[in-house]
Parts: C-alpha cells; structure tokens; sequence
C-alpha cells in the first residue's frame, strides 16, 4: 500500500520546520513511517543544486535559471527519494515542493503560471500531494523572524514587494485547489500546530 505525500509550504518564518516537527510525530504516535525531506535538496546532487540556488553571485541569476535549478533539484528529490518512500508505504513530509515554484518564481519572479505548468508536467507529470498545508505570514513578520534566524540567504535577502506577490500567488492557488489548507502562521505555536494536526486528520483520516 503507497504512503502519502504531505507538503508544509509557507515564506521565510512562517515556522515550516517546528510545523513538520510536531506533524512527524503525530504520524509517528500512529505508527506510521516518516521520511522528511525538504527543497531544494533531500540527495546529495540536489543539496548541490540548493546551495547554487542559495548563494549570491557576482553575476545576476536570472529567474529562468533559478527556476530550472529549483526543478533539476526537485527530479532528483521526487525520482531518488519520495516516490521509492512511498512505494514502500511511508509517509513522505516535505518542506516545500512544486507550490513554492509557483508561488515564488510564478507570483515573485512574475515568470507567471503556464510557463510553470509546462515545466511541472514536463518534470513531474501528474504527481501531487495528498495534501498541502500553506503557514500563512505577513512578510513583515515572517522576514523578522527570518533576521532572528541569522544571516539571510540570496532569496530572504529580496525585497518586501517580491514576497508580498509570493504570498497573494500562494493564497490565489490555495483557493482553487482542494488539496491545500491554509494556515494562520501569526497565531500562537500551539493553535498553530493543533490547526496543522486537525487538517491532516480531516484530510487523510476520515
């Protein structure tokens, strides 16, 4: 019996990994096998490709290239790792998958959905999550987190307006798809996480 693919989505400092954390251990308490990965990453080609896509160059990185990075990385990721996991039953928790592609090349970048659709289907075909949980988080307060963090990466390094499209792009796609919850990130840790468990027990369990 295939496992589920569960994808936690959000911007910088919407809590992804606390979110995949206490989900892990709520599938876990079930007793059910986990395998988390996160993008762009999860095979040691792919945590290549991530640290080429992270960090800054004395040339310009075109969105083009950014985005192809972010595939090349997810073929390795999906191909290597997630569908093998599946296949043997386990649960596969990610941090981040194609939705970030839309929401932050597609809406950031404003490279636009078609051309990520082609390149999805070109790279992925019909794979999909079960089910996609969105944190939700104004940019002003996910990038202070991020800035609590430590040093900010090329893409936290962007400006306000650039995440202000990545977030309206994510909620636009959230309200035509089924398959993705949308999260109040601002609320505490613990609502949070009991709004987090709740949709995966309504979406998975019943």
């Amino acid at each position: 019996m295939n496992g589920k693919f569960i994808v936690v989505e959000g911007l910088e400092g919407a809590g992804k990994s606390s979110a995949i954390a206490s989900i892990t251990g709520h599938l876990q308490a079930k007793g059910i096998s986990v395998v988390n990965v996160r993008e762009p990453g999860g095979t040691p080609l792919a945590e290549n490709l991530r640290e080429l896509v992270k960090r800054d160059w004395d040339e310009r990185l075109t969105a083009e290239t950014e985005l192809l990075l972010m595939y090349a990385s997810r073929s390795q990721l999906v191909e290597n790792v997630i569908r093998p996991a599946l296949a043997q039953g386990a649960w596969v928790l990610a941090d981040r998958h194609d939705l970030s592609s839309r929401a932050y090349q597609g809406g950031g970048r404003q490279l636009g959905d078609e051309k990520l659709q082609q390149l999805k289907q070109l790279v992925l075909g019909d794979f999909n999550p079960d089910l996609t949980l969105i944190l939700d988080v104004s940019p002003e307060i996910g990038l202070e987190r991020a800035r609590q963090r430590g040093q900010l990466d090329r893409i936290e390094q962007e400006n306000l307006e650039f995440f202000e499209r990545t977030r309206r792009r994510y909620l636009e796609i959230a309200a035509s798809e089924p398959r993705i919850e949308v999260i109040n990130a601002e609320a505490s840790l613990k609502r949070v996480h009991q709004d987090l468990l709740q949709c995966v027990e309504n979406q998975l369990f019943t």
